[in-house]
């Protein structure tokens, strides 16, 4: 397990910048540069497959500061022939240590063995003219696509176009920080945790020099409005961290006020993605476009990956199939929805199973109430530390590579 995967730079090679007033034909579409668009673009073409990968963004965004690659996400980042090279910028974690927010004290401790793409792509509609799809870009070109992929986070163009409901605020919001040590740090390789009295933080190595934190909290009057101001905020943590180590609550006072955001926790409710449509004909979802979660497993990022590899098994079996004879489109369409089916399937349940075992993680953890705060803290908690493990224990599979 590591730390910050800079999956981006890989692919710098392959972007690119479009924004003429014309209509272009494209066998796949993938809309969002995220880590499941990349991801994806990449294990099609390691399929031998091209896409265009389209970003509303001018350039490529990295929000946030870091992200967990449990053991998951290395299969997945394996599955795309750029794990080994990935490893060689990581520092192991070697253990989780769970604490209390009210005493400091650990409560648990477990050891851990260790294609293209345009720019400035907004997507404003989509269309069927047949068994294509028009994807109609802001600057007023117009793709058509056997293939449409939604990457595009949790407010979805083609999720909507799908028919899910838009995901649901969770009731709690997250700070996140990157606090930068020049003369080292001195933690161990460790996933420290602190949880109880209404609040969850975290605190993770990223390197030698670096230590990536989250704190996450329920909005009330006392904190109204302070996710506006860094400093604010910044203080606001400060005064909750409660009795953990002074050289814990060090990390939070020596971040920097550019390298401290806030933002709402939003997820989809299970239910909406058992019932509702991940697929449809030749077009699908993925990522947070699919599964947005609260960060609670720190699964997001590796489900995504874990999305993008079986996405791009699933698709790449059914175009690289040899045709069967009979009329070649209907053919082809036939065999990419056989492909988007199959993805559905081996996705749907593993997002559920995501989404549902992060929220309840989620309550427990930050919850203040006295019973589930003794039973969190007396029985609960290495139970807690272990099913982070026990959901990062996933193999999304191989790729079959023809190149």
């Amino acid at each position: 397990m590591g730390i910050f995967s800079p999956i981006y730079h890989l692919l710098l090679p392959l972007c690119y910048r479009k924004s003429w007033n014309m209509e272009i034909i494209e066998d796949i579409v993938i809309v969002g540069a995220g880590i499941a668009g990349l991801a994806t673009a990449l294990g099609l073409h390691r399929m031998g497959l091209k896409s265009l990968v389209l970003e509303s963004s001018d350039s490529l965004r990295i929000t946030g500061f870091a992200f967990l690659t449990w053991t998951n996400a290395w299969r997945a980042l394996d599955a795309l022939g750029i794990g080994s090279s990935l490893r060689q910028e990581h520092l192991p974690l070697q253990g989780l240590v769970g604490g209390s927010t009210a005493t400091g004290l650990s409560t648990a401790q477990i050891s851990i063995k260790a294609s293209a793409k345009w720019f400035g792509s907004k997507v404003v509609s989509i269309e069927v003219t047949g068994n294509l799809k028009l994807v109609h870009l802001a600057a007023g070109t117009i793709l058509k696509t056997k293939v449409l992929i939604g990457c595009d986070g949790v407010n979805s163009v083609v999720g909507k176009w799908l028919g899910l409901q838009k995901p649901a605020f969770a009731g709690r919001w997250s700070v996140r920080g990157l606090t930068e040590f020049p003369d080292g740090h001195g933690f161990r390789p460790e996933f420290l945790q602190y949880f109880g009295d209404g609040i969850r933080s975290g605190f993770l190595p990223c390197d030698e020099n670096t230590i990536y934190w989250f704190f996450t909290y329920s909005p009330s009057p006392e904190n109204k409005g302070k996710e506006e101001s860094a400093s604010e905020m910044k203080e606001y943590v400060l005064s909750k961290l409660g009795n953990v180590p002074q050289e814990v609550a060090s990390v939070v006072e020596k971040s920097k006020l550019d390298a401290v955001i806030a933002s709402p926790l939003r997820f989809r409710w299970p239910w909406h993605l058992l019932w509702g449509d991940i697929c449809k004909g030749n077009v699908c979802v993925a990522g947070d476009a699919l599964h947005p979660m609260t960060p609670d497993l720190g699964q997001g990022a590796c489900s995504a990956l874990e999305d993008g590899v079986v996405l791009a098994r699933c698709l790449g079996e059914a175009l690289l199939e040899k045709p069967r004879g009979g009329a070649k489109e209907e053919e082809e369409y036939e065999r990419i929805k056989k492909g988007m089916d199959k993805y559905a399937r081996e996705r749907r349940w593993r997002g559920i199973e995501l989404i549902t075992t992060a929220y309840v993680l989620g309550w427990i953890q930050q919850s203040d109430g006295k019973v589930i705060n003794y039973l969190r803290d007396k029985w609960l908690s290495k139970g807690m530390a272990e099913m982070l493990l026990k959901k990062a224990d996933f193999d999304c599979g191989k790729l079959y590579s023809p190149i």
